[in-house]
């Protein structure tokens, strides 16, 4: 096993490593493999990801742990397959077959009709067994704890919801699906919606996220990879400027921020990431009034 770096070690460089998470892992499992590959403890993950799925999640490494919660992660994107024909009691294929009712009389035109309904800006109720805290403890832990959870619908955004594939098998349906969608939504309950209106029951066999914000699979890296490479996919500068829109600021400004000094507004919304005359990321800062105050300080004066 690998162990941590002592402190006569220097510390590996801050940034992102996008994760091409496996199967069967939880997210937290993949930050502790993380700590150990890098040698750090400052290692944090931005959205969850179950552990049945697979796909992006996004790792933040030293002095990048900062900036997760800052990240504009708002949409994201999956393959999945929902299988018609059986309803569960955690929306997925982990948990146990509630019911099961023949799908084979369910024409595509239905289908798509179905898909239509869900798509645009709906109302979901989450996932029974989601993470949501219900009077401070998440749901999972209630319905695993025999207790009845139910759970208030939100606003979501669901962009897309194409059907690639139909696969008849049975007395089952199994669509092979791509949806992109606002932060929130969860592709379980899409599952178990589309089979509750078709009126067979469904759930989710596979899910896979490809895309999280403006970081994708074409980035992302495997753990077997980073156990015998451990290097990050974007450094501390590339993150910042492919999360946040640019400001480009003088060498006295650039030093200020490293002091904690703000900037003048100049009309910005949200947060920016100031770039100073040598190309780095000086600070991420945001607009009040008129100033520009640093919310992350990349390289503090005396780091």
């Amino acid at each position: 096993m690998t162990q941590l770096r002592s402190d006569s070690r220097p510390a590996p460089d801050p940034g992102l490593v996008v994760v091409d998470k496996p199967g069967g892992m939880s997210s937290h499992d993949v930050v502790s493999r993380l700590r150990r590959y890098f040698g750090t403890r400052k290692v944090g993950h931005a959205g969850t990801l179950d552990p049945m799925a697979t796909g992006v999640l996004v790792v933040g490494i030293e002095r990048a742990t900062k900036m997760l919660g800052l990240l504009a992660l708002e949409t994201k994107s999956y393959e999945a397959t929902i299988r018609l024909g059986q309803a569960t009691t955690t929306d997925d294929a982990e948990g146990e077959t509630t019911s099961a009712t023949d799908a084979s009389v369910v024409s595509d035109e239905a289908i798509d009709a179905a898909v239509a309904d869900l798509t645009g800006e709906i109302d979901q109720v989450p996932s029974a067994v989601s993470a949501i805290k219900v009077d401070g403890r998440r749901a999972y832990d209630r319905v695993r704890a025999g207790e009845e959870v139910e759970l208030r619908p939100r606003r979501v955004t669901v962009s897309r919801f194409d059907v690639l594939e139909r696969v008849r098998s049975a007395e089952v349906i199994d669509l092979v699906v791509v949806v992109d969608c606002s932060t929130g939504t969860y592709i379980r309950a899409l599952a178990r919606d589309l089979g509750a209106a078709l009126g067979v029951g469904g759930h989710l066999t596979s899910l896979r996220r490809t895309h999280v914000g403006p970081f994708g699979l074409e980035v992302a890296r495997t753990l077997e990879h980073l156990e015998t490479e451990p290097t990050l996919s974007l450094d501390l500068d590339t993150a910042a400027l492919t999360a946040f829109p640019r400001r480009d600021i003088d060498a006295d400004e650039s030093e200020g921020l490293r002091h904690g000094r703000w900037l003048e507004a100049r009309g910005d919304t949200g947060v920016v990431a100031a770039v100073g005359p040598d190309g780095r990321v000086a600070a991420l800062v945001e607009e009040s009034g008129r100033r520009a105050a640093p919310v992350v300080v990349m390289r503090p004066a005396g780091l």
